[in-house]
C-alpha cells in the first residue's frame, strides 16, 4: 500500500444549511478513497444550550453522518468569538489535516468565500494542506422544483393528515425545517424532521402533508455529484 495514502487526513467544514451534507458526502468519497480519516467542523459564536431547533436539527444531522462512516469524528466548536480560519488552522494542526473541503456559496455566512479571504487567510495559516473549494446551492432542489432556505415549522395532526404551521402549538407532533417552493404563494415544498431516531423529508401541498412518506434525500436535496 501507498504510505502516503496513509498519511492522509481529511477535514470537512460545514455551515447550517441543507449544503452541509453535499460538502461531508464529498469528504466521505475522499475519506473512503484514501482510506483516509475524516473529521466534520462546525463553528458557532454562540454557546451550544443557546442555538435554535434549526441549528441543532443540522448539527444532529452531521454527527449521524460521522457515526456511520467508521473513521469520521464531528468537532463542534461553539462560543467561538475567534476568526473561523483561526479556528480551523487550529483544528488541522490538531489533527494533521492534509486536504479541508470548504463550500462555496453566492452568500457565505463565513466571511466572502467567493472573495477568497478565508482561502487566502487559510493559505496563510496552514500553508502545507490542501483546500477544496466546492461549489453549493443556497437552496435545496429536486427534479421537479426548487426550494428557498429551510425555515423552522411544526407538523399538527389533523384527522387523516398533518397540518404545516409556523408556531409552536399544544397539539405539535413534530418539529422540524420547512423548505418552501420558489415562486410559490403556497405553503408547497418539503418538510425535514427527525422521527424514531430517523430523518425524514415529506412533501407538503398547501400547508397539509397527507403521509408520513419519505422522499430520497439525494432527490429531494440535490446532492448528486454532478460536478465531477
Amino acid at each position: 500500500m501507498d504510505i502516503t495514502m496513509m498519511n492522509e487526513s481529511i477535514l470537512v467544514c460545514v455551515y447550517y444549511g441543507p449544503n452541509g451534507e453535499r460538502l461531508i458526502k464529498r469528504g466521505c468519497k475522499i475519506a473512503n478513497m484514501m482510506k483516509a480519516p475524516l473529521y466534520i467542523l462546525t463553528i458557532d459564536p454562540k454557546p451550544f444550550d443557546e442555538l435554535d431547533a434549526e441549528k441543532i436539527f443540522y448539527i444532529e444531522k452531521w454527527k449521524e453522518y460521522a457515526n456511520s462512516h467508521s473513521t469520521a469524528q464531528f468537532i463542534m466548536k461553539d462560543n467561538e468569538s475567534r476568526p473561523v480560519t483561526k479556528i480551523i488552522a487550529e483544528v488541522a494542526r490538531e489533527k494533521d489535516i492534509t486536504q479541508i473541503i470548504l463550500g462555496q456559496t453566492a452568500q457565505s455566512r463565513w466571511e466572502q468565500i467567493t472573495k477568497g479571504s478565508i482561502v487566502n487567510a487559510l493559505v496563510r495559516e496552514i500553508p502545507f494542506v490542501d483546500l477544496h473549494i466546492i461549489s453549493v446551492s443556497r437552496y435545496i432542489r429536486d427534479g421537479e422544483g426548487m426550494y428557498r432556505n429551510g425555515t423552522r415549522a411544526y407538523l399538527i395532526k389533523e384527522d387523516q393528515h398533518y397540518r404545516l404551521s409556523f408556531n409552536h402549538e399544544k397539539d405539535t407532533e413534530f418539529e422540524g425545517i420547512f423548505f418552501k417552493e420558489v415562486d410559490t404563494d403556497f405553503d408547497n415544498g418539503i418538510f425535514r424532521f427527525m422521527k424514531d431516531a430517523e430523518t425524514l423529508q415529506v412533501l407538503v401541498d398547501d400547508g397539509i402533508v397527507t403521509e408520513l412518506k419519505n422522499v430520497e434525500i439525494d432527490t429531494a436535496l440535490g446532492l448528486e455529484d454532478t460536478d465531477e
